[in-house]
């Protein structure tokens, strides 16, 4: 595996998971709104503009990473559009916004790549996902419901394209300190390293596993979420609501 294509890597996650594939030798082209971070990065990278939601943009965008680097044997979808609000308070507009880039953007970007690894026989496709997605939780119902839709995506399409060699993987990264992350009441440092956690992730690139994680600790923190979804989601939602009442408390108490 040489050429890699990944949405959302202008900052963040996607942002030191490129600077170590670069490092490791391989090709790799970013899809992003913004681009202008990844010009501090050196190697064989191939920077694109690219709305995630605008199929033909991306379309368009694979067949100028084909052109370049000869082929596509990795795609990973790492964009994502985040809200922090109850269903009342979110409107229907919200919800296919943060579908188009979530979801959609992952169809779009397996519809692109996709002619390319069938032509090979072979190739792999990741998604990233989020615990929230298997657990729940509270006011992300958007984002939350986006990520466990792409959870079945993958299920589905690693059946249908079984005989052509074409594998679809889920990536479990860790609550990290990003930009999409931020509004959470939850201290910082609770949070993971978002270097840390994309370095993980890119040397384990490789795995035959379905589920991929950037450690051990958390490979087992994402089984617990699939073997107790509602539990985890109470739990780690009560945990939150707790330290936003503490912080709340703290704001209105005279000094």
């Amino acid at each position: 595996m040489k050429n890699i294509v990944i949405s959302g890597a202008n900052q963040g996650i996607g942002y030191y998971m490129t600077e170590e594939l670069l490092s490791n030798g391989y090709n790799v082209t970013v899809l992003d709104l913004e681009i202008e971070n990844l010009n501090k990065l050196s190697g064989n990278i191939l920077p694109l503009v690219c709305d995630i939601s605008d199929a033909d943009l991306v379309e368009a965008s694979i067949k100028k990473s084909v052109d370049r680097f000869g082929s596509v044997d990795c795609a990973i979808h790492n964009a994502c559009l985040c809200t922090f609000d109850s269903l009342e308070l979110t409107n229907n507009e919200t919800y296919h916004q943060v579908f188009n880039v979530n979801y959609f953007g992952a169809i779009n970007l397996s519809r692109a790549v996709l002619p390319y690894m069938k032509e090979k026989k072979k190739g792999k496709v990741i998604f990233t996902s989020s615990g929230v997605g298997v657990m729940g939780f509270m006011n992300i119902s958007s984002y939350a419901s986006t990520k466990g839709a792409i959870e079945s995506l993958a299920k589905c399409l690693n059946i249908e394209y079984a005989d052509y060699g074409i594998k679809f993987h889920i990536f479990h990264p860790p609550l990290t300190n990003t930009k999409s992350a931020s509004p959470l009441p939850i201290p910082k440092e609770f949070m993971a390293d978002p270097k840390k956690v994309g370095i993980g992730l890119a040397k384990r690139i490789n795995k035959k596993s379905y589920i991929i994680c950037h450690s051990f600790g958390q490979k087992l923190q994402t089984m617990l979420c699939y073997i107790f979804p509602l539990k985890m989601g109470n739990l780690m939602s009560k945990m939150t609501k707790a330290y936003e009442d503490k912080q709340k408390k703290n704001e209105h108490s005279p000094h």
